[in-house]
């Protein structure tokens, strides 16, 4: 054969991968609304930079080559807005992306390249879960797994030490399930679905018929099980998130996030934080808008909104570097926190000391929810779990006290003895075992109503900061016009200190999920 000839055959073949599941199979990609996988990655990075591994790849069932091309998962490098980038992504076109030797093979190599270079990675989900019959029989199954560690070590083995981005682009079952399970950062699309088995499947195996939106739809992992960290109106929005989230993430462990210049009008917000908390401390407000009041240009990236909703979580800002803000909020709950708070809180702590992100905590609770129904959720062990994860944080830890700071809670929140590095109070804070109404009928319920509202009263001053300030266990109470101006300096000792903020990433191993 002539090296012409030969050339046109490598042309050949490249063209026929290149053509994935074939003009029927796009088209019906299309007519559901969805993108091809290749279609995204266009879309995603920057026009001309990917780089593909795997083109000529396909199944080594007998018989299935030619119509298995790349064997259903398209991975590569490329770069988004000239930073550097690994992307992988499941084709769909092709027998459904299913999961079979050669797809994983492809997906666990490449993980390992990513991991030893630490390089930020984000994978495309859209898959159907194990393909049959490749993966049945005794030693197909040992093969799947590859016989060893390797093979499960990057199909489930996540330690932090690269931001990985996962996007649920249609149905995820099986192995892109799991991916989305081991990921920092969940985006899912309206209309797709993650769970563990597909309901073909399910229905199969257990007789029971759901759709794929009722097993892993968006509402169910945005407000049930904080999976997703993010809900895309459509696939545009999708790519949108994708970037908001990796602008504020360092490329690995062992750098800082990149600063950015501060935005125009930024300090003139903090003229109008005190319109937003109400003079009466049994009033309810949105600590949303004191949070916009703070950050550069009023602009935060908020995860896990629908989720343990009294608890924010978000990153952000300040002086153009940036932090994350945990912070209550008493518009939902009155800010007492849920077992599902706490998991979020968990999640976004261990999110921050894993990427070099001083953690600033706000805040404003009565409490943890308690009851019957909250240690039916395990609240003992999940209030404990969440201690434990904080204890372990050694990013910069910055507490402000708003108002309502009580008890457990208190301590869950980087307050009393959790080991905060700056801690300060605004006038309105309110510090004690328990909120000084309630306390007050526990001790002082048969007292007389003129004799008890003096001891309420007296009550109510002991909770405020000052005593506290005294003895010097707040470092300082300052003006709440001044809470920018005070982080924006907490924020320059960090950086001229010999770690600069940098992490011992104790956490790097906590599990993802929860």
């Amino acid at each position: 054969m002539s090296f012409e000839e030969k050339l046109q055959e490598l042309s050949d073949r490249k063209e026929k991968a290149l053509a994935q599941g074939g003009p029927a199979k796009i088209q019906r990609q299309h007519e559901r609304g969805r993108l091809t996988a290749r279609e995204r990655i266009d879309r995603l990075l920057d026009a001309g930079s990917f780089f593909e591994f795997g083109l000529l790849a396909h199944s080594e069932w007998p018989g299935a080559a030619e119509k298995t091309p790349t064997d259903g998962l398209i991975m590569g490098y490329g770069t988004i807005g000239g930073r550097r980038v690994a992307l992988s992504a499941n084709d769909f076109t092709v027998l459904a992306s299913t999961n079979a030797k050669i797809n994983l093979r492809k997906l666990t190599q490449f993980k390992e390249q990513v991991s030893r270079w630490r390089i930020p990675y984000i994978h495309l989900g859209e898959a159907g879960g194990a393909r049959m019959p490749d993966c049945q029989g005794s030693r197909e199954m040992f093969e799947l797994s590859g016989g060893g560690t390797f093979t499960l070590l990057h199909e489930f083995g996540h330690f932090r030490e690269h931001p990985y981005l996962f996007a649920a682009m249609g149905e995820c079952y099986g192995v892109a399930d799991f991916q989305a399970c081991v990921a920092d950062f969940v985006v899912q699309v309206k209309g797709s679905a993650i769970s563990v088995s597909g309901p073909r499947a399910l229905g199969r195996a257990i007789g029971q018929v759901y759709t794929g939106e009722e097993m892993g739809g968006w509402e169910i992992h945005a407000t049930k099980t904080g999976m997703s960290d993010r809900v895309a109106d459509d696939e545009e929005h999708c790519f949108e998130v994708l970037k908001a989230y990796l602008d504020y993430m360092p490329n690995n462990c062992n750098e800082l996030p990149a600063g950015k210049p501060v935005p125009p009008g930024s300090e003139e917000r903090m003229s109008h934080i005190l319109d937003f908390l109400p003079e009466k401390s049994t009033r309810v407000y949105d600590m949303h808008k004191i949070i916009a009041c703070i950050v550069d240009g009023g602009e935060y990236m908020e995860l896990k909104p629908s989720f343990g909703a009294m608890l924010i979580t978000c990153l952000a800002r300040i002086d153009g570097r940036v932090v994350g803000i945990h912070a209550h909020n008493p518009a939902v709950n009155v800010g007492a926190t849920d077992t599902d708070a706490l998991e979020k809180s968990q999640s976004f702590m261990c999110l921050c000391d894993s990427y070099n992100i001083p953690l600033i905590f706000m805040n404003d609770t009565p409490g943890h929810m308690t009851g019957k129904e909250a240690e039916l959720k395990r609240v003992g062990s999940r209030v404990t779990n969440q201690i434990q994860c904080l204890l372990q944080v050694t990013v910069p830890k910055i507490t402000i006290n708003v108002r309502k700071n009580y008890g457990q809670a208190m301590i869950n929140s980087c307050s009393c003895g959790s080991g905060h590095d700056f801690i300060v109070a605004w006038p309105t804070a309110e510090i004690g075992f328990m909120d000084p109404l309630i306390a007050a009928d526990v001790v002082y319920g048969n007292v007389p109503a003129e004799e008890r509202k003096a001891l309420v009263e007296k009550m109510m001053m002991d909770n405020s900061p000052y005593p506290a300030a005294g003895s010097y266990w707040l470092q300082d109470v300052i003006n709440p016009y001044d809470t920018r101006k005070y982080l924006i300096s907490v924020l320059d000792i960090i950086k001229d200190t010999e770690t600069k903020g940098m992490s011992q990433h104790r956490l790097a191993n906590w599990p993802k999920k929860f």
